[in-house]
């Protein structure tokens, strides 16, 4: 199952009204469940290089089910996950990308944002969750 278009946009628009309250300028990824881009929205002045970084974060989200923040706290030198950032074409290791998973437990897709500190990316990328869903998966081996 995948996130459909109208739940993508609204992730959207709850991720672009919080960047708005934060002051923020953000690019704002949502990936379906196979970590393909279903919709995306690059605030006006928001840096050109937050695009792949945001789109990364989605995929990164949905590849491992996770918080991209998790994954950075797996990914540390001596970390279960270390170097894992290399695999996948790439992948962004730390806050800003969650999971999006349904009222019945599945994964569905994932947001990505980036624009601003990883504190206020992951704030935006919470609101756009909020609105359609939830970021927690059932438990995995490697959560700590």
């Amino acid at each position: 199952m995948h996130v459909n278009i109208a739940a993508a946009e609204a992730a959207i628009t709850a991720a672009r009204k919080r960047a708005a309250e934060l002051g923020t300028k953000m690019c704002i990824a949502v990936v379906d469940s196979g970590a393909d881009l279903k919709a995306f929205y690059r605030m006006d002045d928001a840096w050109v290089g937050s695009i792949d970084i945001a789109i990364k974060k989605a995929k990164t989200a949905v590849f491992f089910g996770m918080p991209t923040g998790e994954i950075g706290k797996l990914s540390q030198p001596g970390g279960p996950l270390f170097g894992i950032e290399h695999s996948n074409d790439g992948l962004i290791t730390f806050p800003g990308g969650l999971p999006i998973v349904d009222e019945d437990g599945v994964l569905v897709g994932a947001i990505g944002v980036s624009g601003s500190s990883v504190e206020n990316d992951h704030a935006v990328a919470q609101a756009g969750v909020a609105v359609v869903g939830v970021s927690d998966l059932p438990a995995h081996p490697w959560r700590t």
